[in-house]
Parts: C-alpha cells; sequence; structure tokens
C-alpha cells in the first residue's frame, strides 16, 4: 500500500513541477489571511469540497488552519491555529450561540446544515474578533443574504447516499422570490449506521440521525430598506460516540432571529443591520445503550441566549469603517444523575454546569485606510463587558468548597487590536500583523463541577478565580504570482499568557468510576503557538490544474511540555480538471507521524498517514431544468488510520464510495 502511496504523491509532484515551466497568462491571487468557504449545493465547483451534500463539519476541515475535533461520526468540534473552540468565536451570522454539552458533543456547527448556509467566513487572530473577544480567531457560519429578485417559486430536491455506514441523505428547498417579498424553506434529513475503518473494521457507537428545517424571509420596506426573519430548527436523536463513554439521545437546536436592513452606496452610512436573536439548545447525554457501564447516568444539558448586534459600515475618502455594536445574555445548565446498580442504594444527583448567567456587551471597530490602490493598513479594536453569575445556590456552595473566598458574580473588562500592513502589484503580495486579544474563561474551565475528560481520564473542576487569557500575535503573508502560476507562503504566531489547562490536584479523589484522578483548571505563565503554510498552484489549461499544500505547526508551553491537539506536518497534492458540464480531480492528502506528542496532557503518537481520493461531477440540463451528480471514492486504498485530532485514536472511515444528485426546476 506505501508504494502505490508513494507512487500517487510522485505522480502528482512530478506533474506539478513540469507544470512550472508553462508560459500563460497570470492569475488573481486567491490565498487570504481571512478565508472565505463558500458553500453551494447546487454548484460544481473547483473548490477542494467534493461532495455537494457534505456536513458543515466535511466543509470546514478542507481549509488549513482548520481542524476539526472528531469524537464521533457527528458533530466534530472545529479548532482554529492549534486552538480548540474555547479560544475561539464561532457565530451564525453574528449571532452568539453556546452548546449545551459539558463534554463538546453539540458544537455551534452541529446545529446547522449546509442547507442554510451561503459561505463561511474564517478570520484568524483578532481578525476574528467582530462578533466577540478570542484569542485564535473567529469562525462566522453566514446565512444566504435577501434576494428580491422577482423570480418566482424555484424549488430542487437532494439524494445522498455512501455506501459507508449506509449513509443516507435527502434534501429539499422551495424559493419563492418576488420584487418585495421572498422567502426560502430548506429540509434535509440525514441518517448513517456504523461506519468502517480501513480493513471493514466496524467502528461501534458511531450512527446518527439529523434532520434540520429552516425558513428564511425578507420584506422590502423600500428601494434601501428591507426586514428579515430567519427560523432555523435541528434535531438529532441516536447519535452514538464511540470515543467517549456515554453517547446521546437528543441534541435539539431553535434560532431565531428578526432584522432590520439599510443598504445606500450614495450616502455616509453604506450600510446598517440591526439583529435581535433568540437560542435555545437541549442536549442529553445518556449511557443506555452501552452493555457494560460501572454506573448508569443522565446527563442531560440547556443553554439558552438572547442576544442583539448592530452594524454599520461607513465610507470617506480613503478609510472604509465598520462598527459593530453587540451583546448577548446566556443561561447555561447541565445537570447529572447516577443510579447506582444496586436498586437499595439511592440515586445521586449533581449540578455539573450551576446555571451560569453570562451577560457580554462590546463594541467592535475596524478601519480600512488605503494609501493608494496598491497600500492598505488594516486596524481592528475591540472592547467588551463580561460578567458570569452563579444562579443555583447549591452550585455556589459546592464550588465554595474549594473556593471559599468567591461570590456568587464574576466581572471582567475585556479589549483586543490588530493592525495589518498588505502592499501588492502584479506579481507580488506581501502582508504583515500585529494584534493583542483577552478572553475569559468558559462555562466548563471557570465553573464546572467534576466534568469527565475521557482524553486523559481526569475529572475536571473549573477555577472562578481564573484570570483573563492573553495573547500577542504576528503573523505574516507574501504571494508570488507569474502569469498561472501561484506560490504562497502564511505564518502566524502567537504568545499566549496566563495559558488555561488543567493541573493535577492529588489531594482530590475522582467522582468518576475508574477516572485517574483529578485536575483543576489553573493557568501556565505562557505558552506558543507557530504555524507555517505554504500553498501552491498552477493552471495548465483552461481546464486542467494542479494545486497542493504543505504546513508544519508548533506548540509548547512553558512548562517545557508539548501542547495537545498540534497539528503535524501535513500535506494535500491535488490535479482537478474542469469544463463547463464535468469535473474531475485526484487527490492525495495525509499528516507526517506525530513524533512530538504531548504524554503529560494524555496523547500518544500517532503514525503517518496518506489517503488517496477522487471525485467527479456532472451537470444536464433538461430544458429549463438541471441535474448535478457528484460521484466519487474516499479513502479508494481503504488505508486504516487516526489523526492527531482524533479523541482516543478513533479511527476514520475506510474506503467510501458515494453518489450525490441535485435536480433543480
Amino acid at each position: 500500500m506505501k508504494k502505490h502511496l508513494q507512487f500517487c504523491l510522485s505522480f502528482l509532484i512530478c506533474a506539478f513541477s513540469q507544470a512550472q515551466e508553462i508560459d500563460l497568462k497570470s492569475k488573481k491571487d486567491t490565498t487570504h489571511l481571512d478565508e472565505v468557504i463558500v458553500i453551494s449545493r447546487h454548484k460544481l465547483s473547483n473548490y477542494r469540497q467534493e461532495k455537494a451534500l457534505s456536513s458543515i463539519d466535511d466543509f470546514l476541515e478542507k481549509s488549513n488552519k482548520i481542524t476539526m475535533i472528531k469524537r464521533g461520526n457527528y458533530a466534530w468540534e472545529a479548532g482554529l491555529n492549534n486552538m480548540n473552540s474555547n479560544r475561539l468565536t464561532i457565530t451564525i451570522d453574528g449571532m452568539q450561540i453556546f452548546g449545551a454539552c459539558t463534554d463538546k458533543m453539540d458544537p455551534v456547527t452541529s446545529y446547522v446544515d449546509v442547507s442554510n448556509l451561503e459561505k463561511v467566513n474564517i478570520n484568524s487572530g483578532q481578525e476574528g474578533s467582530e462578533n466577540g473577544n478570542c484569542i485564535g480567531g473567529g469562525i462566522d457560519l453566514q446565512l444566504p443574504e435577501s434576494t428580491f429578485l422577482n423570480t418566482g417559486l424555484k424549488t430542487n430536491v437532494d439524494l445522498g447516499y455512501e455506501t459507508n455506514g449506509n449513509y443516507k441523505t435527502t434534501g429539499v428547498d422551495l424559493t419563492y422570490s418576488g420584487k418585495k417579498f421572498y422567502i426560502n424553506t430548506d429540509a434535509i434529513y440525514r441518517k448513517s449506521d456504523n461506519y468502517k475503518a480501513g480493513g471493514n473494521k466496524e467502528v461501534l457507537y458511531s450512527q446518527f440521525e439529523k434532520f434540520n428545517i429552516s425558513v428564511l424571509s425578507g420584506y422590502k420596506l423600500n428601494n434601501n430598506a428591507s426586514l428579515n426573519a430567519t427560523l432555523i430548527y435541528d434535531k438529532a436523536t441516536n447519535v452514538g460516540y464511540p470515543a467517549l463513554p456515554m453517547d446521546v439521545s437528543l441534541a435539539e437546536g431553535i434560532i431565531t432571529s428578526l432584522s432590520h436592513q439599510y443598504l445606500n452606496n450614495e450616502t455616509f452610512i453604506k450600510s446598517l443591520e440591526t439583529k435581535l436573536y433568540f437560542n435555545s439548545i437541549t442536549h442529553i447525554m445518556d449511557d443506555s445503550q452501552r452493555p457494560d457501564v460501572p454506573i448508569r447516568m443522565d446527563m442531560p444539558g440547556w443553554s439558552d441566549t438572547y442576544g442583539f448586534y448592530s452594524k454599520a459600515q461607513i465610507t470617506n475618502n480613503h478609510h472604509e469603517l465598520n462598527l459593530n455594536i453587540n451583546g448577548f445574555y446566556n443561561k447555561s445548565l447541565a445537570e447529572m444523575t447516577m443510579y447506582p446498580n444496586d436498586p437499595n442504594q439511592p440515586a445521586m444527583f449533581m449540578y455539573t454546569w450551576p446555571d451560569i448567567r453570562t451577560l457580554y456587551t462590546g463594541v467592535f471597530v475596524k478601519d480600512v485606510f488605503k494609501f493608494n490602490a496598491n497600500e492598505t493598513l488594516t486596524s481592528t479594536l475591540r472592547f467588551g463587558f463580561h460578567k458570569n453569575r452563579i444562579a443555583k445556590q447549591t452550585g455556589l456552595e459546592s464550588l465554595q468548597i474549594f473556593y471559599p473566598e468567591i461570590s456568587d458574580s464574576k466581572n471582567r473588562f475585556l479589549s483586543s487590536f490588530s493592525s495589518n500592513y498588505k502592499i501588492k502589484n502584479h506579481a507580488f503580495d506581501f502582508m504583515f500583523g500585529l494584534g493583542y486579544g483577552e478572553r475569559a474563561p468558559t462555562v466548563s474551565e471557570g465553573y464546572g463541577f467534576f466534568l469527565f475528560n475521557s482524553f486523559d481520564n481526569y475529572d475536571y473542576i473549573g477555577n472562578p478565580t481564573l484570570k483573563n487569557e492573553k495573547a500577542l500575535e504576528t503573523n505574516a503573508k507574501v504571494n508570488y504570482h507569474h502569469h498561472k502560476f501561484h506560490i504562497g507562503l502564511e505564518a502566524s504566531y502567537f504568545y499566549i499568557l496566563d495559558y488555561i489547562i488543567g493541573n493535577i490536584d492529588s489531594t482530590l479523589s475522582p467522582m468518576t468510576i475508574g477516572a485517574n484522578g483529578v485536575q483543576v483548571y489553573h493557568q501556565l505563565n505562557s505558552a506558543s503557538i507557530f504555524d507555517v503554510y505554504l500553498n501552491s498552484s498552477y493552471q495548465l489549461s483552461n481546464k486542467l490544474s494542479v494545486n497542493g499544500s504543505i504546513g508544519y505547526n508548533y506548540g509548547n508551553g512553558s512548562n517545557n511540555k508539548p501542547l495537545p491537539l498540534i497539528k503535524p506536518f501535513s500535506y494535500v497534492a491535488e490535479i482537478n480538471y474542469k469544463n463547463p458540464n464535468f469535473n474531475a480531480a485526484i487527490q492525495i492528502e495525509g499528516n507526517g507521524n506525530q513524533s512530538r506528542y504531548s504524554g503529560f496532557y494524555g496523547e500518544d503518537e500517532t503514525p503517518a498517514y496518506a489517503c488517496l481520493n477522487i471525485n467527479l461531477g456532472n451537470v444536464f440540463y433538461l430544458k429549463t431544468d438541471k441535474i448535478i451528480a457528484k460521484y466519487g471514492i474516499e479513502n479508494i486504498l481503504d488505508t486504516y488510520y487516526s489523526t492527531f485530532a482524533d479523541w482516543n485514536n478513533i479511527p476514520r472511515q475506510g474506503r467510501n464510495f458515494y453518489l450525490n444528485l441535485s435536480y433543480l426546476f
């Protein structure tokens, strides 16, 4: 198998190097520090996303800087710049949403589907602080914009099937667009059995079932103003998590919003949008489907968020100014009930999140100053007020066992700023940036009570006395374009002060049977994270292109221990062919051996791997209708492997044949 992979990789590299000798027209720069992933189920895209009916997790994983932490076959946790979701701001169309699971089994991204979204904005470091304070960056899952196109009624139906896991997908969209009113309704259903890893090895408890429906509508008040409303309902049931000791019987989310939008290119204020929103999340963990557990547990959680934002864009001479005033109020409550195997023993109950109320309000300013057509300076600034309050008296008293002096509330002030200078001409462009950011501890880090982490097999206790985590960052990027050849190098470095992570407390006894002990959240003096990526592409002809990317990442703490979940050396190489009615691509992707792993934090060594994939697409026209087919084979050689981000080394899917059909009429 290794010989096959080496041959394929050599073939791709050879084709790539030979193509560089051809002299063709210049290529537009497509490498940005802030990345936009366009999501469309109904277009044959030359982007590396091969399946029109992929999950949002598959879309995000195609980005260089994003890592998807996988605990099962569903609801992967997005990381950015080698930092997990604790250090990011992840929003849906600017709306703050918080999962209701203490084990991160329901990240924000799990409560939407690709059918809801138009694109994803990925902003590194403090460029991602538009919607909230963060350290690593921001990911905004954006809904479609208002469309008063007067095109009448349009419909499309989607069907998908994958052999690995007997995975079925069905979707339907209904869109009406008039001169003053539009409504877009879609529904999608997904169901998968247990998938199989390489070598036809079944991965137990990897099944899931999901249903999502959304309604987007708008009314045009006049030529410049409109009212828009959004409703998204998402429900997942029977979700297995093979990397965890528990599964999920229900993950349910309701997301609503009402907004007013003003657009006018002739006035001082070019755009103004004000939105009110509410979302409610219910998440229920249980172990009723596991055959042998030392004690039965139910662990439900709830998260409700009320919020607003008001965004304005102003253009004046050389300045483009963006202003965002936003705020939210969140209620997070989680509990655990343990049922002893001896029916004569009483059940045990405790709050794992003792009804934490979080109030946040802040202001964000971004100024893009254009010195001339080739030089720009982009500066951002955010100030925020953050307040936590413990609403459950029993929860406060439980935490006071470990922190006798704490009160029921904690106020924090958060700030961040960044500045990026960019210069470009016809052949080169260069960018250099600096930034500083702060974040508050999450609910789990500050107030979690005996939260079991199966990654290192420890119970965790929050620490309300933690200071704000702070980060200094620098980033640079350079691109060179010569006719249809492009090569780009980008790197970023984060120096994080008061880095929040667990620390073993040998004086405490674990609550979870079989746990190694208890860790209490504390702060390292500092931590360093570095990444660098080299991206290159060449357009051999109007139909044929090649591209490749390699990356290196590094993370270390002031205790001289490697940080967990740092991506090893990675690479991807691809040959693409496309014409208006057909596209095809062959791709090899993989990671090097993760030899620098964090055994201190529960990691072990992950072997190198490589996967070979092929994907194809056709579009067929039937008078005014259109059929789009996407089909291919993933992991052609049926490689058995795990990545560094697969929780407890759960293996990824083996060979998988798939077919997606979309009928637009």
